[in-house]
């Protein structure tokens, strides 16, 4: 059975909420080694500026380090001080042809900090949730369909809402047990 369309179109709308919310609470770096947590990093190399992920191979051997291995040993230094001057709180050493990336142990009081932070992230993700279900509502009273009708297309919508919300919840709840696990 094929839905209605003002409860498809409320549910995509609903979907790029829920799509965002996770997209940011997967950005909270849980002190876990990441080569998301370097790869944006701009370097100075060939007379232009370079994302790190385009001079080199970013690894991560352990949870707690991490491997960046220049494809041309000829801008390690430069790689080094562009590590420095991005200031994220690690501090790169040269060894060899590559420099490690030793991330420091995340505090307690971080990992609550960042716990808040995806809690609020979450909740905004259900407020936009539900002003989505919201305006889908609105359309639907206003369509010119039978009251029998707008009630099931209004349940409809509210299944969406109910399992978004779900998803929401679960995601929260996994980021935080991996932030709080030491």
């Amino acid at each position: 059975m094929h839905e209605h369309p003002l409860v498809r179109e409320t549910a995509a709308k609903m979907q790029k909420s829920l799509d965002h919310t996770v997209s940011e609470l997967n950005a909270i770096h849980t002190g876990k080694a990441s080569p998301s947590m370097v790869e944006g990093i701009m370097v100075e190399a060939y007379g232009s500026h370079m994302r790190l992920k385009e001079v080199g191979a970013i690894t991560t051997p352990d949870s707690r380090m991490i491997v960046i291995q220049p494809w041309d040993k000829s801008i390690l230094k430069a790689v080094e001080k562009a590590i420095q001057m991005a200031n994220i709180g690690i501090n790169p050493s040269i060894d060899g042809s590559i420099i490690r990336l030793p991330l420091p142990d995340m505090s307690k009081e971080r990992r609550l900090e960042l716990v808040k932070v995806a809690h609020r992230l979450a909740e905004e993700g259900r407020v936009s949730i539900r002003t989505v279900r919201r305006d889908g509502f609105d359309h639907i009273k206003r369509a010119d369909l039978s009251d029998d009708q707008k009630r099931r297309l209004e349940k409809d919508v509210q299944a969406h809402t109910d399992r978004m919300m779900k998803e929401i919840g679960d995601h929260v709840a996994h980021k935080e047990a991996e932030l709080l696990k030491v």
